[in-house]
């Protein structure tokens, strides 16, 4: 089947891992973006690979009762939300079925029954952090450019997914609670007013590029604005106006950033009113986040995640337990009263900073924090001077855990193993070389981010006796 082919009715009876249906015409799988499965559609095929066809639903023949009508007018478009056309009990399903397909697939090991997924109490307006891109030159809907009206080209909002250069100019975004959706819109307003030059990321020239709003249960709020160049007349109109508009903001701050991408972790984050960073609140521990802090975006649902993760470890008091990929200390500190001692271990340094912190701040005594690459520093020569742990806690990258890292664990054998993953495909490659040693002996799949097909997986492993 050829690239401009119509498949007049196609039905839809599954969902792949990034969220399109998945057909099947002639015996060849067809993804269709944008649906559900029990939809019948009429399907125009805009890409061939090897062993797959890539299309998109022209007509909606036969809809799925699992479909809902999104709520978010720019559902489509900024690609943020891709599952919103889908009641949240089907996403549930779905990203459970996800879990179990890569674990009993990739990993190859006898598996217990996974319990059932964990879901989030808030669907929306439950993310503590967005970050939103200035340009010159945003996307044009369909509808305003068949309009044949001029229309303002400047954009505050999303990239389109797998375009650098294409905003998406945000009217109301449903993942952040207030007041981001008031800060975004008026700080653009003020620009629009005032002639502030916007970004334009291909010709890589312009002042305003980025604004960060970070929130926090504990009701304060930080706002980051990045821009382009040093002009202090510029930067003292926007972050006067921000302050003098929004005085609850705790924590106001600027960064010049003259380089070619948006990243500022090796660039200076400059203070312009309140304090250098907010405070998280998870229970009855305070963390303490700064621009560059790390910390899981759905504060909420990342509690019940560490509640657990605690439960797997079954910490009784006398461990030694290692705490990898550490972050902020966020686990190692929610554990660590149950603990003799936690060491954990980080790459970026200024995270172990934080860890460091968070345990000052909250009277805990039993942490030690080390910065390093974990292949390097996760090795013998470590665990002979910080002690053989009992207990090990995992939260790797979506990329898992390096190979060398993997079969250290495994020859390690602690007692048990943790393994938090937001990726469970590369959990199971991971798990299927701790299996050398380790049983599975649970599995708990939780829900971080509602409306998108991705999940979170805790795994427990106990050594073989």
């Amino acid at each position: 089947m050829k690239k401009g082919a119509v498949i007049d009715s196609l039905e839809i009876t599954g969902i792949s891992s990034e969220g399109k249906g998945v057909g099947r015409v002639n015996g060849q799988v067809v993804f269709v973006k944008e649906t559900v499965p029990g939809d019948v559609v009429k399907a125009k095929v805009v890409g061939k690979k090897k062993k797959f066809l890539e299309a998109y639903a022209e007509e909606l023949v036969e809809q799925s009762s699992e479909r809902v009508e999104p709520f978010c007018e720019h559902f489509g478009l900024c690609g943020g939300c891709k599952w919103q056309h889908m009641t949240y009990d089907a996403q549930l399903k779905y990203k459970q079925g996800h879990v179990e397909e890569n674990l009993r697939k990739l990993s190859g090991l006898e598996l217990p029954e996974i319990m059932p997924i964990l879901g989030s109490k808030e669907t929306s307006f439950y993310r503590n952090k967005l970050e939103f891109t200035f340009s010159d030159f945003r996307w044009l809907t369909k509808e305003e450019i068949e309009s044949g009206e001029e229309q303002v080209r400047t954009g505050l909002g999303f990239h389109i997914p797998k375009q650098f250069n294409k905003i998406v100019d945000i009217n109301k975004c449903h993942l952040q609670p207030g007041p981001s959706n008031e800060i975004r819109l008026k700080v653009k307003a003020f620009a629009d007013r005032h002639s502030v030059p916007f970004y334009n990321v291909k010709k890589q020239e312009g002042f305003l590029r980025n604004l960060v709003i970070r929130t926090a249960s504990t009701g304060e709020t930080m706002v980051i604005l990045q821009v382009h160049y040093r002009d202090e007349e510029l930067i003292q109109l926007m972050m006067d106006f921000i302050k003098n508009e929004f005085p609850q903001i705790a924590s106001l701050m600027y960064v010049v950033n003259e380089k070619g991408n948006d990243s500022y972790s090796d660039l200076e984050v400059e203070l312009f009113s309140g304090k250098d960073h907010i405070l998280e609140q998870m229970g009855d521990l305070k963390f303490k986040i700064g621009p560059k802090s790390f910390y899981q975006t759905n504060s909420a649902q990342a509690h019940e995640l560490y509640k657990i993760a605690a439960d797997f470890a079954d910490l009784k008091g006398d461990e030694l337990v290692y705490d990898l990929y550490t972050g902020t200390g966020t686990i190692a500190n929610f554990v660590a009263r149950s603990a003799k001692k936690v060491v954990g271990i980080e790459y970026v340094e200024e995270a172990i900073e934080d860890a460091k912190i968070n345990s000052e701040i909250n009277g805990i005594t039993n942490t030690d924090f080390y910065a390093g690459d974990m292949k390097d520093l996760l090795s013998n020569e470590f665990i002979n001077t910080h002690g053989k742990p009992d207990v090990i806690i995992t939260d790797p990258p979506r990329a898992g855990m390096h190979p060398r890292v993997t079969q250290l664990l495994a020859d390690l054998k602690a007692d048990r193993i943790v393994y938090v993953s937001c990726n469970p495909a590369t959990q199971a490659r991971d798990l299927e070389i701790l299996g050398q040693s380790y049983n599975v002996v649970k599995i708990q799949p939780v829900d971080m981010f509602p409306q998108t097909a991705h999940v979170e997986n805790v795994v427990l492993l106990k050594l073989k006796k």
